[in-house]
């Protein structure tokens, strides 16, 4: 049995993760800025998993608490499953700073942040479990999304690095790429069926990557070969499209 702390865990896609991980018998850290609003998921899984499940203050801006929140956990965990994000308006973000940076300490640098702090409990322990979700948003700056498409890019980089610096010690880091998924941040778009993905299939993908010690995966498979096309067009071409 493993102890599982998820960071961001009123996300849909945490909520699908917590079950899932529970159902598998692991006992469950769940960390959100909002963390009153965990109590009934809490209830839920300690009573149908029979399973320990303890809830957490954590903000993902607040870059001074980091250590201390990681410090004070009763029981460290085994795997940290970093879920949190944000994503707004392009425009807006384009031109209100604050939105932007918003954006940007949201999905990188408040991840940054605690995985610094996790990735070294974690070489000093020589073992545990890194997994990051990040977004085929990174793959490629678009016109409308380029500044949370940019942050994104950050991280997965950053993923890419935590995974070569604590392989000699045993750790392995994930790095998840979900495309699309049905979730209240998205419940205003109209997005494609068949590149959709639910917080459930995600929640799979993320226990098989876990269980299987990948490196790097699409939730849905189609979404590897469409960045990988979009990532061959040619840049005089390619700032001329609409995307």
């Amino acid at each position: 049995m493993s102890t599982v702390l998820l960071l961001g865990a009123t996300s849909d896609m945490a909520v699908a993760i917590a079950r899932k991980m529970a159902a598998q018998g692991n006992n469950i850290q769940l960390a959100s800025r909002n963390a009153a609003r965990l109590a009934p998921l809490q209830s839920d899984l300690k009573v149908r998993y029979n399973i320990d499940c303890t809830v957490h203050e954590f903000d993902a801006t607040d870059f001074n608490l980091h250590l201390s929140f990681f410090e004070s956990l009763p029981v460290k965990p085994d795997i940290t499953i970093c879920v949190f994000g944000y994503m707004s308006d392009n425009k807006v973000a384009g031109q209100e700073w604050q939105e932007s940076a918003k954006i940007i300490n949201s999905n990188y640098t408040g991840a940054v942040s605690i995985l610094n702090i996790v990735a070294n409990y974690y070489a000093e322990k020589k073992s545990g479990v890194i997994v990051g979700v990040s977004s085929v948003a990174g793959e490629r700056g678009r016109q409308s999304n380029y500044i949370y498409g940019s942050a994104k890019a950050g991280f997965t980089a950053y993923l890419s690095g935590l995974r070569n610096s604590m392989h000699q010690y045993g750790v392995n880091v994930i790095t998840v790429l979900p495309g699309f998924v049905y979730t209240k941040m998205t419940a205003d778009l109209k997005l494609p069926p068949l590149l959709t993905a639910t917080p459930e299939v995600v929640a799979d993908a993320v226990a098989s990557a876990i269980k299987n010690k990948k490196n790097v995966i699409y939730v849905k498979w189609m979404w590897r070969w469409i960045m990988l096309t979009i990532k061959t067009i040619p840049e005089g071409f390619f700032k001329k499209l609409r995307l």
